[in-house]
């Protein structure tokens, strides 16, 4: 096997631990460093997960010349900053999802990372999951005849408001959109291949973020999808895909409820549904391994940026811009004024 890519990681937040475990467990990574601005923090985290160094601030681990990629998991309002500046120290980035907070953001942090011929992609695990290859194959083969409409959800809900959640902060990038929306977003995109051609949405705002989202897209061909997401509802991570013959429904497409066998149905034109069950598969270990097999092919084969996984970041980021511009002015947006 080729040497495994060495990875660091910028900040301790809590996704940390589930995404350097999957680095960890990955076969062709190692997680090299931890970085936090507070070195003690730095130090502990590394040593109850067992990395071999760390760094009391971010760009220390920068200039590390050992760490080939880097995982963002600090809040939506630092990602354009430390995605640029891992791009300036040569570092290949996989950043958290939202890619930014706002479309111009991710527009600056693709620019920075296609000028320095590095790989940037979301931290978006569903779409690596072998689950969702499957279920794309089946919408290539025209198993659902022509795509008409997608529908789909995330939400969970708080009984109280926690003051102290990035997501309630509107500084630090939070809101449901962001946080939940985007997936849905993704979901959406990924089943069309398209961008919409309009929008239209409403929120509700508590604690200075939006609360909860609602909706509509339009795209050629007489497609349309719809979601919701939100912070006041009961548990949901569904989307359907239906088509002219037949529709797809996946109840836990963001994580799957049980990673020993993971689920989907295929509805027919009668309305009969088959169960489809893809079994051991852990979602964020593909995540990693597929990003490590493509920055190892760029400094061994002098493979090209994947410029899908970047374009895909900032077009999931531009539809939120224009939801969110929608639900501000109480009106229908073109995709086309978003640039």
């Amino acid at each position: 096997m080729p040497e495994p890519i060495r990875w660091g990681i910028l900040s301790t937040a809590n996704i940390a631990t589930k995404v350097g475990s999957a680095i960890q467990s990955a076969a062709n990574a190692n997680l090299l460093a931890i970085a936090s601005r507070c070195e003690n923090k730095a130090r502990e985290w590394a040593e109850v997960k067992g990395v071999p160094k760390y760094y009391g601030s971010y760009d220390s681990l920068l200039n590390d010349q050992e760490i080939d990629a880097v995982y963002i998991p600090l809040p939506p309002s630092m990602h354009a900053e430390w995605v640029i500046r891992s791009a300036e120290h040569g570092k290949h980035i996989l950043c958290e999802k939202p890619i930014a907070a706002n479309f111009s953001q991710a527009s600056e942090m693709a620019q920075a990372c296609r000028k320095h011929n590095l790989q940037l992609m979301d931290g978006v695990m569903w779409v690596h999951h072998q689950r969702t290859a499957v279920m794309k194959q089946i919408i290539e083969k025209g198993n659902l005849g022509s795509l008409r409409r997608v529908a789909s959800a995330f939400t969970f809900n708080w009984d109280q408001i926690p003051e102290d959640n990035i997501r309630t902060k509107k500084e630090l990038g939070g809101g449901s959109l962001g946080d939940l929306g985007y997936y849905c977003v993704r979901a959406i995109l990924w089943a069309f291949e398209d961008l919409p051609e309009r929008v239209f949405a409403t929120v509700q705002n508590k604690s200075g973020v939006d609360f909860n989202v609602t909706a509509m897209l339009w795209f050629q061909g007489d497609r349309m999808a719809t979601f919701d997401c939100g912070f006041d509802t009961v548990l949901r991570k569904w989307f359907e895909i239906s088509g002219t013959k037949g529709s797809i429904v996946c109840d836990d497409f963001t994580v799957p409820t049980n990673n020993d066998e993971s689920r989907f149905w295929l509805h027919d034109p009668s309305g009969q549904a088959a169960v489809h069950k893809i079994k051991d598969c852990v979602q964020e270990i593909n995540m990693i391994e597929n990003f490590s097999q493509q920055v190892y092919l760029m400094k061994e084969k002098s493979l090209p940026i994947q410029t899908d996984w970047i374009d895909i970041a900032v077009n999931t980021q531009r539809v939120c811009h224009a939801i969110n511009k929608s639900a501000e002015d109480s009106a229908i947006v073109n995709l086309a004024d978003i640039v």
